[in-house]
């Protein structure tokens, strides 16, 4: 049930006053979450109780111009592509859309409300790749044994703060998100944009399959154990079973599908270097994500977790630390995607202990050869944070980017943190909840926009502050943050 003392890690995680956490229609509504955790009414049971707490309320609480057309002027522009910002010009949104990017002569629309930017930047908001909306404001401890109203309470105040940091869409990699992103898309909570995969699927005893010891043995095929009916995880053995939980989350409205064909940090039962998903299973799961026209992701360090999973067709592969050269070459011949992090030091991960240590100290190693690898083959190489099981890690998303200055410019970090990510999210094809661009600003693109209070081109370091330097976060056409001074 809800806490009144909740763990050190998540004390600024839910704002609150007093004991508002026994108040009893708090209890009431952690009770009707429960009462309606099943499959079929997760996402109706939780969305009816977020309304019941007062998201509808704060939502709602938006100005009431919120859908005006909306005129931005005086700005220099980063559109996503470009490696100068460019002036003289007028944006126009209307419908949450970019309706028209033009010269100065550009009149708003009857009603418009019209955002004099004051010289600043004017850019598409940001896209993290690699993200875990209900895992990354929590601390395990409470995500395996909390009540799920307060792991979804917790998680949809962490969203709100992952769009305050200017990321406007994250592609969730596991985890069960489905209920908060209906939510958000509703106007229930507010957050970004959710690309879910649905549960990560593991293999026995891989990354991900945290279950305790005393629900094995576990027969082939066996039902589902209390660990993976949360959603977090789903464990498949045998390409039969592969099929049978990719469509799984495929029916729950996965844009991808996430595995897991190596060892992970997260998992202490795991170390890098283990391959723990068969080709068989890995192409059962590409042919399955085929057959609805979207793509697979495969989290895998080492080389011959990599080759295997192209091997299988995968298209994405998520981490790489533990790459050589050969592989390196082989993803950019296949055309392979590469989504990975800048992974530096225990500042990035939070204190570990055990085969996790030890694993993360291997990711550190890993980084500058990830990323040089991608440089000199060329790799198709996207942006993403991976910040879990901790709020004070979760405002590092930005610092995370930061990172990237030790092999990228500021205009190619901020490509990749935008048009590039893009680029990834339209592999889901048909499966796109957001149908539209992303990471662009052009007409016809999707209206997520930020005002930086500086040049980011010059200072990449803005990013990593953005409660002062974000002034203005825009997603879907309405207006999240405005803070500059009239």
């Amino acid at each position: 049930m809800f806490s009144c003392t909740p763990a050190n890690d998540t004390a600024d995680a839910i704002p609150h006053s007093g004991c508002g956490c026994c108040r009893p229609e708090v209890r009431s509504i952690g009770r009707r979450i429960v009462r309606d955790l099943s499959r079929r009414g997760f996402i109706a049971g939780v969305g009816a109780s977020l309304a019941s707490l007062g998201f509808t309320r704060r939502a709602a609480s938006q100005p009431p111009d919120a859908l005006r057309p909306v005129l931005f002027s005086n700005f220099l522009l980063f559109d996503g592509k470009s490696s100068a910002l460019q002036g003289g010009l007028r944006l126009l949104v209307e419908a949450g859309r970019i309706k028209a990017l033009a010269a100065n002569e550009l009149a708003p629309s009857d009603g418009a409300q019209v955002i004099d930017c004051g010289g600043r930047t004017l850019m598409p908001g940001m896209i993290d790749a690699h993200w875990h909306t209900l895992f990354a404001g929590l601390p395990i401890s409470a995500l395996l044994a909390a009540d799920i109203g307060y792991i979804l309470l917790a998680a949809s105040a962490e969203a709100e703060r992952t769009l305050m940091r200017g990321f406007t869409t994250v592609r969730d990699v596991g985890g069960p998100s489905f209920a908060l992103k209906q939510a958000i898309d509703e106007g229930l909570a507010v957050g970004p944009r959710i690309y879910p995969s649905g549960a990560m699927i593991t293999s026995s005893g891989g990354h991900g399959d945290l279950r305790p010891l005393s629900d094995l043995p576990r027969g082939p095929g066996g039902p589902p154990t209390a660990f993976e009916r949360t959603g977090a995880a789903s464990i498949a053995d045998g390409a039969d079973e592969m099929r049978l939980r990719v469509r799984e989350q495929l029916m729950q409205g996965a844009s991808q599908v996430k595995l897991t064909g190596s060892g992970g940090v997260s998992s202490p039962r795991t170390t890098l270097d283990m391959v723990t998903l068969s080709e068989p299973e890995l192409r059962a799961a590409v042919e399955t994500a085929a057959d609805r026209q979207t793509y697979v992701v495969v989290h895998a360090y080492p080389s011959v977790a990599i080759q295997r999973a192209i091997a299988a067709g995968v298209q994405c592969i998520e981490h790489g630390h533990l790459m050589d050269d050969a592989t390196a070459r082989l993803i950019a011949e296949k055309d392979v995607w590469l989504s990975t992090q800048p992974f530096l030091s225990e500042e990035d991960t939070g204190p570990l202990a055990g085969q996790s240590q030890r694993n993360a100290l291997q990711v550190f190693a890993g980084t500058d050869t990830v990323y040089s690898l991608a440089k000199e083959h060329k790799i198709k190489t996207a942006f993403g944070s991976d910040m879990l099981f901790s709020p004070s890690l979760a405002k590092r998303q930005g610092v995370m980017l930061t990172h990237l200055k030790r092999w990228y410019e500021n205009a190619d970090i901020l490509r990749m943190a935008t048009a590039t990510n893009g680029e990834l999210l339209a592999l889901s094809g048909p499966r796109n909840p957001y149908p539209g661009k992303l990471g662009v600003v052009e007409e016809g693109a999707l209206a997520d926009l930020l005002v930086v209070d500086g040049n980011p081109l010059d200072d990449i370091g803005l990013m990593a502050n953005p409660e002062k330097s974000l002034l203005v976060i825009m997603k879907d056409g309405k207006l999240y943050k405005d803070a500059r001074v009239t």
